[in-house]
Formats: structure tokens, C-alpha cells, sequence
């Protein structure tokens, strides 16, 4: 059971079923916070609230919300006032959709939660949504209200809790427009078949393994000042920064270096083509590719020993012409045939 503060208490309405729950932040924050100081002293920097009628500091219970008016009047907001909205959504997580997962998109997603079970009765509801959305295989979309806004959310199975994902509304997510390069771009099938070795070296990586080297670095430059030494210096950047490289090159060096480090052979071949829907380039003159030339070859001797006879009959029948167009007197000769 997670013993961490929940941050909003209320019910999931599912039809006329009433769930009972507590929001808990499904993650937390490991990023190191840094105090504002006085660089002369290094003396804490702190923010005091003033009432600007009184001119005079105030506490955090003296604070409430008030809403600025077009006229800068402003006007008080209480938590009462807020608590007795007259929408199904100010106490409760309405169910109103079920849809299949990929229908949401990745860019709406916001912070993460779980619902809690409030007690033994919501113990039997609570698991019958969970084993409704597992057999669906389909999430729950919600509204809710929480922190002085209606929002949008998704229900979904994580082990044997549901969780919660908030949701942007549509409107909030900008379209890409002009994100993507104006210029027309061709990529050759070369370079995506050096990108496609590049993804296969690199290959797949368990998510666990990972680890935060910007904290960790940052923990060990205050060890070491805490402890009244000299951090160590960060390593000097790769030359060549923001130049336009050649790209087969970098593909190349990538695919090599990716392998180094996988102790497997660095030399990057020729690749090749991959059997995707992606037509092969054809060779310009209208040749065919060495592998059919190659296999027709051997499937067929006899074709090429008569047309390579052929070949050195003709050359013996152009060199006589020029022969006999120096030598006029000369009778024009030409060889017999040979039976095939």
C-alpha cells in the first residue's frame, strides 16, 4: 500500500456505480533544487507577500484568491465557492468513454496518478472496473476537477492499481506547423539503410538501466566543494560542433562506433537491401544488378560461351574492314563461320 499524502479525495463515478478513492502522485521529483543566494555573502534569498493596502507582511494563512476584474477590481474567491460548483465533476472522476489506447495521443498526456481504494467498500467496485478495463483492453476517459480547473483524464491498468493520466483538451496541444524543414529533402536508400544498421546496433534498452548522469554529476560537484576540494573538470566538447557534416560519413562512424562498444566487429560493409517497400535505386543505363547478371550466368552457360563467340566474331569482322579499306588492291576476306 502506498503511504504517500493523497491530494484529492473523492469518488469514480462508473454508470450508477460509486468508487470511492484517494489521488496520490503516481512520481516524484529527483532533480536537485538549488537556494537563491548573496553571491557577495552567500547570504538566503527569501520572498516576503505584502498586503499592498496595509504595506505589511503577511502570513500564509492570511492569503486567500481573488479574481482581477477587466476594471483591476479584484474579487474574492473562497474555497466554498469553489467546492459548491454545480458540475458532477468538483468531487467525482466521471467516466464518460471507453477507447482503445492508441486513440489517445502521447502529446496530450500530463502528470500521472493513482486512485487509491478509499476503504473496504470501495474494495469490490474498485476491482471490478480494474478487471473490466484489463478484459476491454481499452482505457476509461474521465473528467474531473481538480486545482480550480476542469480537466480531462485516462483511466488505465498499471499491476493490480488503476492510474490515472491527465489529459490536455485538444485545444491546448498546438499543431506542428512550420516545425518540420521547408526545403525538399531526398533521402537515398542507402542512407536509411546505414540509419536502419544504426537502430539495430544500438537495438532495444531496458528502461531500468538508465540513470540520471546530470544529477549525479551535479551531487558530486557539491561533495567535493562541501568537502573543500576542486571539482573535477568536464571534458573538453567534440570539435566540430554545429557543422554540416557529410551524412553518409556520420552514419558510417556511428554504425562503427555503436559496435566498438558493443565489442562487435567495427567494420561497417556494404549493407545489403532490406526487404521493405521501399523501391531499390536502379542503375542508370538500364543495366541489370550484378546478382541477376551473376545468376543468369551461371543457370545458363551455353548462352554466354555462343554470345561471347559472337562478340569475337564481330570484333575479326571490323578489324578485316579496316584492314582492307588501308590496302586497297587487297580482296576483302572474311572468316568462315564456325558451327555453333
Amino acid at each position: 500500500m502506498l503511504h504517500v499524502r493523497s491530494i484529492w479525495n473523492g469518488a469514480i463515478s462508473f454508470g450508477l456505480v460509486s468508487i470511492p478513492i484517494k489521488l496520490v502522485n503516481a512520481t516524484e521529483n529527483h532533480s536537485i533544487s538549488f537556494r537563491q543566494i548573496h553571491t557577495e555573502d552567500g547570504g538566503r534569498i527569501r520572498y516576503r507577500k505584502f498586503c499592498e493596502l496595509e504595506d505589511r507582511e503577511v502570513g500564509s494563512q492570511e492569503i486567500g484568491k481573488g479574481y482581477e476584474d477587466s476594471d483591476g477590481t479584484i474579487i474574492p474567491i473562497t474555497d466554498e465557492d469553489l467546492a459548491g460548483l454545480p458540475i458532477p465533476t468538483a468531487k467525482t472522476i466521471e467516466i464518460v468513454a471507453f477507447v482503445p489506447e492508441d486513440r489517445i495521443d502521447p502529446l496530450q498526456m500530463d502528470a500521472a496518478y493513482y486512485l487509491q481504494a478509499g476503504g473496504a467498500p470501495a474494495a469490490k467496485p474498485y476491482t471490478l472496473l480494474r478487471e473490466a478495463l484489463k478484459r476491454s483492453k481499452k482505457v476509461a476517459i474521465t473528467k474531473y476537477a481538480l486545482r480550480g480547473r476542469e480537466r480531462l483524464g485516462m483511466l488505465r491498468v498499471v499491476g493490480d492499481a488503476i492510474a490515472m493520466h491527465g489529459l490536455l483538451w485538444p485545444d491546448e496541444v498546438r499543431a506542428p506547423e512550420g516545425v518540420a524543414p521547408d526545403a525538399d529533402v531526398t533521402v537515398r536508400d542507402k542512407e536509411l539503410d546505414l540509419a536502419d544498421a544504426l537502430m539495430d546496433t544500438l537495438g532495444e534498452v531496458d528502461l531500468e538501466d538508465l540513470r540520471d548522469e546530470y544529477r549525479e554529476a551535479v551531487e558530486e560537484v557539491v561533495a567535493a566543494k562541501a568537502a573543500g576540494e576542486t571539482p573535477k573538470e568536464a571534458p573538453a566538447p567534440e570539435s566540430g560542433g554545429g557543422k554540416v557534416l557529410d551524412l553518409m560519413a556520420a552514419l558510417e562512424n556511428s554504425v562503427r562506433a555503436a559496435r566498438e562498444s558493443r565489442g562487435e566487429d567495427a567494420e561497417v560493409k556494404e549493407l545489403p537491401p532490406r526487404k521493405t517497400s521501399r523501391s531499390s535505386p536502379k542503375d542508370t543505363g538500364g543495366k541489370k544488378s550484378t546478382s541477376t547478371a551473376k545468376k543468369k550466368t551461371a543457370s545458363s552457360p551455353r548462352k554466354s560461351t555462343s554470345k561471347t563467340s559472337q562478340a569475337e566474331k564481330k570484333t575479326t569482322k571490323s578489324t578485316a574492314k579496316k584492314t582492307a579499306a588501308k590496302k586497297a588492291p587487297a580482296k576483302k576476306t572474311t572468316p568462315r563461320k564456325r558451327s555453333a
